[in-house]
């Protein structure tokens, strides 16, 4: 498995939906380290994920 780039600002596309709705995919990479905190595009939610969980969840990165 290799290391995905990100840089805080990123736009993150996940292989799963945010409950908040079912178009939900896009989050905002806000902090790195080993758990990254991301915001929700679609209502704002920020959460903190640790990063094997996130790199496993990642569809795409869009680097901004």
């Amino acid at each position: 498995m290799s290391i995905v780039k990100l840089e805080a600002g990123d736009l993150v596309r996940m292989k799963k939906n945010h409950p908040c709705s079912k178009s939900a995919f896009d989050f905002r990479i806000l902090t790195l380290g080993s758990d990254i905190k991301i915001k929700c595009i679609a209502c704002g939610r920020e959460t903190t994920v640790p990063r094997l969980k996130l790199e496993k969840n990642i569809k795409t990165v869009i680097h901004v």
